[in-house]
């Protein structure tokens, strides 16, 4: 009977070896979607947050947006009382009568005999619920 090697039949011839940069430039085309999709993503992901929240971003672009509207209400508001105003100064200059009604009124003004009454301001009044309390 012959002598058979045991380990010799165990051992699979060894393939040629690759060379380092064969490897590597297989791995690196393996790997090349994986790491570009991931770098897409996470710039997208970098970008959709810099519109949203960053210098000039939505957030931004809604407080903008608040700020405007108030601004437009008070610019609304300022030419209602301007148009009041001018209204006041046109008949001040015109009608002896409202010279009169508002000489009256803010100056206290009384015609000669007159006698005029000035009432004590009402006694502010607390809600019921801090009364209560």
């Amino acid at each position: 009977m012959p002598v058979v090697n045991i380990q010799a039949e165990k051992r699979a011839p060894r393939p040629a070896r690759v060379p380092l940069r064969r490897r590597m430039l297989a791995w690196a085309q393996r790997a090349w979607r994986p790491a570009g999709t991931a770098i897409a993503i996470g710039l997208a992901l970098l970008i959709t947050w810099h519109v949203v929240n960053g210098k000039d971003g939505l957030s931004a672009w809604q407080q903008k947006r608040a700020e405007d509207r108030q601004l437009q209400q008070q610019i609304q508001d300022l030419q209602q009382e301007n148009l009041q105003l001018r209204d006041q100064i046109q008949r001040l200059q015109s009608d002896p009568d409202a010279i009169e009604h508002e000489a009256r009124e803010k100056l206290h003004y009384a015609k000669p005999g007159e006698v005029i009454y000035t009432l004590p301001a009402p006694p502010q009044q607390t809600p019921p619920a801090a009364a209560s309390q």
